[in-house]
């Protein structure tokens, strides 16, 4: 991805290839400025790379909005509607007549910890609750692909592993494919199947690791000797850039 500052180019990604299998948990990490956004935004169709393509199933997909889930770090809750109605929008918005996409939100409110909050409005909710809310609107969208952009990046520490814990459980439920975008070396490992990890100036992927660790997962898997290993890989990597292998695993 090139951008043009006044007439002068600017190379913000440099040639990525990022493979993402069906049904796993992918995520990356890099110091800010390193166009993990900008990933994104070329994967959600918001931004037509300057070169190169998105392919979604075998198809073609570059520039095509809609066709994967995106969830920033704001939850973006509408504060007019109801926390059942803001579950629902994405149904609504694809076409999906609102009493149907109520009765199809309801269950999964009551089945993931918003139960008995479907009638309040987001300003009676917590923190953690709206990011529950916001990501629960993501999946309902329907789409096999779901990007999340930092979405516990701005909860404290306890309600942050608390959110963890929930997304993995609705990883498991869902079975999406997940492209996740954190600053937080120890959230990427307790998520992930791979880690690819970036660098900046140009941005670009200087690493990619194999997470096998054994899911289901619980937060005591993060004092194992293993999950340390990785950690410890990864803030190496990221502390040390310029000494950054080409490519290997962190099995390796």
């Amino acid at each position: 991805m090139v951008f043009n500052t006044d007439g002068v180019p600017f190379t913000a990604l440099a040639p990525v290839d990022l493979d993402v299998p069906a049904g796993k948990f992918v995520s990356l990490i890099g110091p800010s400025g390193c166009g993990k956004s900008t990933i994104f935004n070329v994967i959600a169709g918001l931004q037509p790379p300057s070169t190169g393509r998105v392919v979604l199933d075998g198809e073609e997909a570059t520039g095509t909005i809609g066709q994967v889930g995106y969830m920033l770090q704001k939850d973006l809750l509408l504060p007019w509607r109801t926390v059942l109605d803001n579950v629902a929008l994405g149904m609504e918005i694809r076409g999906v007549p609102l009493k149907e996409a109520r009765d199809r939100a309801l269950p999964l409110l009551h089945r993931y910890g918003l139960g008995g909050f479907e009638n309040r409005y987001p300003k009676a909710l917590s923190g953690g609750m709206r990011q529950r809310a916001a990501l629960l609107r993501t999946l309902l969208i329907d789409t096999d692909v779901v990007l999340l952009d930092e979405p516990f990046g701005a909860l404290d520490a306890q309600t942050k592993a608390q959110m963890q814990e929930w997304l993995l459980q609705l990883f498991q439920d869902f079975g999406r494919t997940v492209i996740f975008v954190t600053h937080d070396v120890e959230e990427a490992v307790f998520l992930s199947d791979e880690i690819y990890v970036m660098a900046s100036r140009p941005g670009r992927i200087i690493d990619q690791m194999t997470i096998d660790l054994p899911r289901p997962r619980d937060r005591s898997v993060i004092s194992s000797p293993r999950f340390v290993a990785m950690k410890k890989y990864c803030l190496d990597l990221l502390h040390n850039v310029g000494e950054a292998p080409a490519s290997r695993t962190a099995a390796a």
